[in-house]
C-alpha cells in the first residue's frame, strides 16, 4: 500500500516570522504524512530572530527561503493554513480546491523593546504556533 501524502501550505503576509515557524513545527509534526511549504503575498526575507527561536527548540529553519505564492500555483494543496489577518483578507486569488483554515498568531517582529523583551514575544508566538501545529497534524493530517 502506497501512502498519498497531504500538501500543506502555510500563507502569511511576508513569509519572514509566523509562517516560518508554522512550517518549521508543521514539518515535525507530519514527519513523511505530507509536503508542507510555506509562502508568503509578499517576501521579506526569513526573520533571523524565528531562525533563532526554532534554534532554541532543536528546530533548523535556517536554509528556508521566503517564497511568493504564485511560485506555488502547480501544486494540489489539500490544505492551506493562513497565520495573520492581513494575509487572510489580502491573499489575492489562489487557485486551489484546498480546505482552508485560518489562525491569526501575534507577530513577534513587531515588538519593541529590550532584548528580553523581544525574545519573550518569539518565544510566546512559537510557543503558540507549536501547540497550534501539533493539534493540527492530529486532526487534519
Amino acid at each position: 500500500m502506497t501512502l498519498v501524502k497531504k500538501y500543506i501550505l502555510i500563507l502569511c503576509t511576508g513569509n519572514s516570522c509566523r509562517s516560518q515557524i508554522a512550517e518549521g513545527w508543521m514539518r515535525h509534526y507530519v514527519g513523511e504524512l505530507a509536503n508542507v511549504y510555506s509562502a508568503g503575498i509578499e517576501t521579506h526575507g526569513v526573520n533571523p530572530r524565528a531562525i533563532a527561536i526554532m534554534k532554541e527548540a532543536g528546530i533548523d529553519i535556517s536554509k528556508h527561503t521566503s517564497n511568493h505564492i504564485d511560485e506555488y500555483k502547480e501544486i494540489p494543496f489539500d490544505l492551506m493554513l493562513t497565520v495573520c489577518d492581513h494575509a487572510n483578507e489580502n491573499c489575492p486569488y489562489f487557485p486551489s480546491t484546498a480546505t482552508r483554515f485560518h489562525h491569526n498568531f501575534f507577530d513577534p517582529s513587531k515588538v519593541k523593546g529590550s532584548e528580553e523583551e523581544i525574545h519573550s514575544a518569539f518565544s510566546k508566538t512559537c510557543e503558540e504556533i507549536r501547540a497550534y501545529c501539533e493539534n493540527f497534524v492530529k486532526e487534519q493530517v
